[in-house]
C-alpha cells in the first residue's frame, strides 16, 4: 500500500483538487484507493457523491483509534474510491494529539490496518502547519505539493513547506525516513512568461537536493477542474479529450502524466484509461 500525502503550507494552492483529480483517475486505473480528509474545511469530503455513508469519520479514526472500515469508511459514487470524511470541525484533534503519547505517530501506526485493503492512500491536509500536517507526513511515502505560478507563492513555498521538511527530519534519528518532496506547478498558464520562468526557477533551486523533486508535469488552470468540481466530478471524467483550438491538453491527459510522474510501477494500468474505457465504465455505472 502507497500512502501520498498533499500538503502545503499556503492555503488556496488547489491541494484539495490535485487530491480528488489524482485518486479518481488512480481509482479508475483499477487500484482500491481511499482519501483521508484531514482539513478542518471538509471541502473534499463534500466533493463526490457518496453510495454509502459511515457514522464515522476522521475523528473516530484518528481520536478513538477506530480501524473498523464500516464504521469511518464511505463509498463515493466512483468504483474503487472510498472515503474517510472530516468530521473534527471544531478541530479537536489538533489539542487531541498535542498531548496524546503517541501525537504524531498515530496515523503511521492507524494505516497499518489498511494495508489489505488498499494499494493507495490520498491525504489531503490543512492549508497551514499543524500537528494534523505533521502527522500524516511522517505516515506517508510520497509527499505533493501544488505550487501556483506567481512569485509571492513560490517564496512562501520556499520558506514555509521546504523549511517544514527541514524540522522534520529529526524525526530520522527514530527511523523513520520523510518522503520525498514532489513539487509540481499548479494553474498554469500555457501562455504565462512567469510560468516558465518560476518552474525553471524551482528546476534549478532543487537540482541538487536529493529529496525534492520538481515534476515535468504541468497543471494548467483551465475551466473544467472548476466545473467538474460543481459536478462532482473528477476532472478527467469531465473532459476524456481536448476541446478544438485550445493549447492546453485535455484533463484526462494532463492527470496521467503527473500520476505516472508520481507513480511510474503503474503506468501500464493508468495508460489504459482512455475516453471510450470511460464511456464504457459511464455507461456500466448507470
Amino acid at each position: 500500500m502507497k500512502t501520498l500525502v498533499v500538503i502545503s503550507t499556503k492555503g488556496g494552492v488547489g491541494k484539495t483538487t490535485t487530491a480528488v483529480n489524482l485518486a479518481a483517475l488512480v481509482a479508475d486505473a483499477g487500484k482500491r484507493t481511499l482519501l483521508i480528509d484531514l482539513d478542518v474545511q471538509p471541502t473534499l469530503s463534500s466533493y463526490f457523491k457518496l453510495t454509502h455513508e459511515a457514522a464515522g469519520g476522521i475523528f473516530q479514526f484518528i481520536g478513538w483509534n477506530e480501524t473498523r472500515l464500516e464504521e469511518i469508511v464511505s463509498h463515493t459514487s466512483i468504483p474503487n474510491l472510498h472515503l474517510i470524511k472530516s468530521n473534527d470541525d471544531q478541530n479537536q484533534l489538533a489539542n487531541l494529539l498535542l498531548n496524546a503519547a503517541d501525537g504524531r505517530l498515530r496515523l503511521l501506526r492507524l494505516l497499518k490496518a489498511f494495508e489489505a485493503h488498499y494499494d493507495l492512500v490520498v491525504i489531503d491536509t490543512q492549508g497551514a502547519r499543524s500537528v494534523t500536517l505533521e502527522m500524516a507526513l511522517l505516515a506517508s511515502d510520497i509527499a505533493l505539493s501544488p505550487v501556483i505560478p506567481e512569485l509571492l507563492a513560490a517564496r512562501e513555498f520556499r520558506r514555509g513547506t521546504t523549511t517544514l521538511f527541514e524540522e522534520m527530519r529529526t524525526y530520522e534519528f527514530m527511523g523513520i525516513t520523510l518522503p520525498k518532496l514532489n513539487i509540481f506547478i499548479n494553474r498554469a498558464d500555457f501562455i504565462s512568461v512567469d510560468a516558465r520562468l518560476i518552474t525553471k526557477s524551482l528546476q534549478r533551486t532543487f537540482l541538487d537536493d536529493p529529496d525534492v523533486r520538481v515534476l515535468k508535469t504541468p497543471v494548467p488552470g483551465i475551466a473544467s477542474y472548476r466545473k467538474a468540481a460543481s459536478l462532482s466530478l473528477p476532472a478527467h471524467r469531465l473532459e476524456p479529450k481536448k476541446p478544438s483550438g485550445r493549447k492546453a491538453p485535455a484533463a484526462l491527459d494532463t492527470m496521467k502524466l503527473l500520476a505516472i510522474e508520481i507513480f511510474p510501477e503503474w503506468k501500464t494500468d493508468i495508460q489504459s484509461i482512455t475516453a471510450e474505457t470511460l464511456a464504457s465504465a459511464s455507461a456500466q455505472e448507470e
